[in-house]
């Protein structure tokens, strides 16, 4: 059986500085368990997104693109399966319901936030993630011995959870199909 790659986690901040120190911090409390991507522009975020699964994204709230919000909820219709992690300096108590109840958030961080508080939240989170994925993967396999999952499906879950989206098709209005660029 092939090895699985080291899951990814996604960093999301217009601050160039705080991706940077977030990044510092990942390298040396993270090392070796999980690649890390980090991007200013949500948008490029949500693009990369469309090309890479990611275990856990991390995102700021107050961007000039797209709020926090909105660009959780985006990438949790790209990827449901990545747990979702806010980090902000905004404590607005609305803000944070808004956050659990639309886009599931996993965990709210404030900024600034304590090195290891923030290195226990992130192990934490990827851990959750892959305990849920094992499950899947075990549940998918007890269908497929019961008849319940066909082998074709079998393989498209698991085509899916390595690269989400690999299995739809894209069509136009007229019903032809789109091919990435």
């Amino acid at each position: 059986m092939a090895e699985r790659p080291l899951p990814r986690i996604l960093l999301v901040d217009d601050e160039p500085h705080v991706l940077s120190a977030l990044q510092r911090l990942l390298r040396r409390e993270l090392a070796g368990t999980a690649q890390v991507e980090a991007h200013t522009s949500p948008r490029a975020a949500l693009a990369r997104a469309l090309e890479v699964p990611f275990a856990l994204v991390v995102s700021d709230y107050r961007m000039p693109e797209l709020d926090g919000l909105a660009f959780l909820k985006a990438f949790s219709e790209l990827q449901p399966r990545a747990r979702r992690l806010m980090l902000s300096g905004v404590t607005d108590f609305d803000v944070l319901v808004s956050a659990v109840n639309d886009v599931g958030l996993q965990r709210y961080l404030i900024k600034p936030w304590d090195d290891r508080e923030m290195a226990d939240a992130l192990a934490a989170a990827l851990a959750d993630q892959a305990k849920d994925e094992e499950a899947r993967r075990l549940a998918d396999e007890r269908r497929g011995e019961l008849g319940q999952l066909s082998a074709e499906e079998l393989e498209r879950r698991r085509l899916e959870a390595e690269e989400p989206g690999i299995t739809q098709v894209r069509r136009g209005p007229d019903g032809a199909i789109h091919l990435d660029d």
